[in-house]
């Protein structure tokens, strides 16, 4: 099965730089492209369940008539799916990519993407949704599920496309670390893009090793490197590396301790996904 570019479209100000980046990508690795939009009932619905307060004279009737907006609820939002992905396609047809397929689906966006993982080269998605655009700061209500859920490398986008010119690889040395450095040396995804390997720590002669070691398995691929060790918390200093370097697109490996350590003292994942001001490629 030929695995495609997966985009996870809505109808949040992210929708277009979803697309676009999801163009790009298909265009780097010469794949197809599928964009997809699920109708997740929880978030279309606005009719309140009031069925346990009807009153006994009146319940037939009122049951009937919830029933009846909950049904114009559900065709008004595969209309306006159905539109947002016209739009997307349309949008990508434009960009010259010649095999768009539309997805529209019902159920919850998590179980979808896993649903079809085997048929997934790379999820595009932006950084928040609809339900939760404008809060700024974190991440959508899925994200964190989606990235836990999928081993399918994620793109996870900012609000407006900028074409991928300058590449960073959050590095740490960890066994996670070690297979996005073998997948970005082996992928056309950044091919001709020159990569900052960059790693959260103290200047040791073991970093020092490891950074060395990583710039070389990059340089042999093909690749123009420039390495750094910036002393500090990851979140913080590895944004502001970013930042000072223009940096486009960051990889970065995905939750690498237990899920109850991150449930008692956080992630830098989390941290680094909701304080990052460019794209960002997680890979598991």
């Amino acid at each position: 099965m030929t695995k495609r570019i997966m985009a996870c479209i809505d109808a949040s100000p992210y929708a277009e730089a979803t697309c676009d980046y999801a163009v790009w990508a298909a265009k780097k690795l010469q794949a197809a492209m599928s964009v997809i939009h699920v109708l997740d009932k929880a978030l279309h619905t606005q009719t309140p369940d009031l069925s346990g307060s009807i009153g006994l004279g009146s319940q037939e009737l009122l049951l009937q008539q919830l029933a009846e907006l909950d049904e114009k609820h559900g065709k008004l939002a595969m209309e306006r799916g159905r539109h947002i992905l016209d739009a997307a396609k349309e949008r990508a047809l434009q960009a010259g990519v010649t095999d768009v397929e539309q997805l529209l689906r019902h159920g919850q966006l998590v179980e979808t993407l896993a649903c079809m993982a085997d048929r997934s080269k790379l999820v595009v998605m932006g950084k928040r949704g609809f339900s939760s655009a404008e809060e700024h700061g974190h991440i959508g209500l899925h994200v964190e599920r989606v990235i836990r859920s999928i081993s399918t490398p994620i793109l996870l986008t900012q609000q407006r496309f900028i074409e991928p010119k300058k590449v960073m690889l959050a590095f740490d040395g960890s066994a996670t670390a070690e297979k996005c450095l073998s997948t970005l040396a082996n992928s056309a995804f950044a091919a001709g893009l020159p990569v900052h390997i960059v790693m959260a720590g103290e200047e040791s002669e073991a970093n020092r090793h490891l950074i060395a070691a990583a710039t070389l398995q990059l340089e042999q691929a093909g690749f123009t490197t420039q390495s750094a060790i910036v002393d500090g918390d990851p979140e913080e200093v590895l944004n502001e590396y970013q930042q000072q370097h223009h940096i486009d697109m960051m990889v970065m490996g995905a939750y690498g301790h237990s899920r109850i350590r991150q449930f008692i003292v956080g992630s830098t994942t989390t941290g680094m996904i909701c304080n990052a001001k460019c794209s960002l490629l997680i890979l598991r």
